[in-house]
């Protein structure tokens, strides 16, 4: 396994007040974690592991799909451990460690994360100070301090799974984060840009400033429609949406022809506005030829995500006489989320007849059709 996220959610929320852990606080109708769960999920950070409190364990609201680790510790560090043991036996090559109480970490921001860790042991996100700073005595100004060089910390903060998890189990404790830890063990830690709306939820006030947030990313919506066409010719097996079928006859095409897999990583690009297969993998150039086709669909995902975006849903529909689509939907389906590093639900495989009419009607090829919705991350 590449990737893991930690998201440590234990804490109590003393500052919030209201009485409900503001992990737990609804924020459009769902838990504050939810929203962070789904946020990381959309930059392609799939295996999840949630560290929370004993007492939360049976929450009926708890995201599905993540893997629920108890703290045993009074602090953050203990948190963080207990979640990087969790993931010992697979031991990922990079971890990406959050805060349940941040919901809206940015997909881009999530790409610049990955990006830096080719060059470094770690490296979190932050924003530059731009105010100034004053120091204060009494209710009044005792005196200033410069402002550079001084950053915002935020997290997710991102690591090599093994120099982060040495770092904790040697580390005496009192950090203020896990760049600290990292730090104090002498790894070196990359600053990237980090996100204004990437907001830590402390205070009462703070809802109110999400739920604009999300107000307006509900307005950022892009569309994309897809279509693909490929003629039957000799052979013994088809591929449709990642699945292989056996038939009586193969798809001609330059790639391994999967029309459906082309037809929605087209609508993607388009809902981009960034062409299609053959924008950014030119049939001319040969060593595509005879490509797999998850290469593009996993490639159209992941510009998704520099983009800022994530995938609401999609709809391929399938056309062809033969073979029967029907006994494969679900299986398509799984193979299309895995690809694509989403939930199953949000993907729709169907078929069609024409009713015996046209080319497909006849035998002598398959089509297919797909619609993607993205959302801002």
């Amino acid at each position: 396994m590449r990737e893991a996220a930690i998201i440590v959610a234990a804490g109590r929320g003393s500052r919030m007040g209201g009485g409900v852990p503001k992990q737990w606080r609804a924020l459009a109708g769902r838990p504050v974690l939810a929203h962070a769960v789904d946020a990381l999920r959309a930059a392609g950070l799939t295996r999840i592991v949630l560290v929370l409190h004993p007492e939360d364990l049976n929450r009926s609201d708890i995201p599905g799909g993540c893997t629920l680790v108890a703290t045993t510790g009074p602090d953050r560090a203990d948190s963080v451990q207990a979640g990087l043991k969790a993931l010992e036996a697979e031991a990922p090559y990079h971890v990406y460690i959050h805060d349940g109480a941040r919901p809206f970490p940015g997909a881009g921001m999530i790409a610049r994360l990955r990006q830096a860790l080719q060059s470094h042991a770690g490296a979190a996100p932050a924003l530059a100070v731009t105010d100034s700073l004053w120091r204060g005595e009494g209710g009044l100004v005792s005196g200033t301090q410069s402002r550079e060089g001084l950053y915002r910390a935020q997290t997710p903060q991102a690591f090599h799974y093994r120099a982060i998890s040495a770092a904790h189990a040697a580390h005496p404790g009192g950090a203020t984060d896990d760049v600290q830890v990292a730090r104090d063990a002498g790894l070196a830690i990359a600053i990237v840009d980090g996100d204004e709306d990437n907001l830590k939820l402390t205070w009462p006030e703070d809802f109110d400033r999400a739920g604009r947030i999300l107000k307006g990313r509900d307005m950022d919506i892009r569309m994309g429609n897809g279509f693909d066409v490929h003629a039957f010719t000799e052979g013994d097996h088809v591929w449709l949406c990642g699945v292989k079928l056996p038939h009586d006859k193969a798809l001609l095409g330059h790639s391994d022809a999967d029309v459906g897999m082309h037809a929605l990583t087209d609508a993607i690009y388009g809902a981009l506005a960034e062409g299609d297969i053959g924008t950014h993998f030119p049939p001319s150039d040969p060593q595509w030829k005879g490509a797999e086709s998850h290469i593009f669909l996993r490639h159209a995902m992941e510009r998704v995500a520099e983009r800022g975006y994530k995938l609401a849903n999609c709809d391929v529909t399938l056309m062809c006489e033969r073979p029967k689509i029907g006994p494969h939907q679900l299986a398509m389906r799984q193979a299309l989320a895995e690809i694509m590093g989403v939930d199953v639900a949000q993907i729709s495989v169907k078929a069609t007849t024409t009713e015996k009419l046209g080319f497909t009607g006849r035998e002598e090829g398959i089509a297919s059709q797909a619609t993607a919705l993205l959302v801002r991350a």
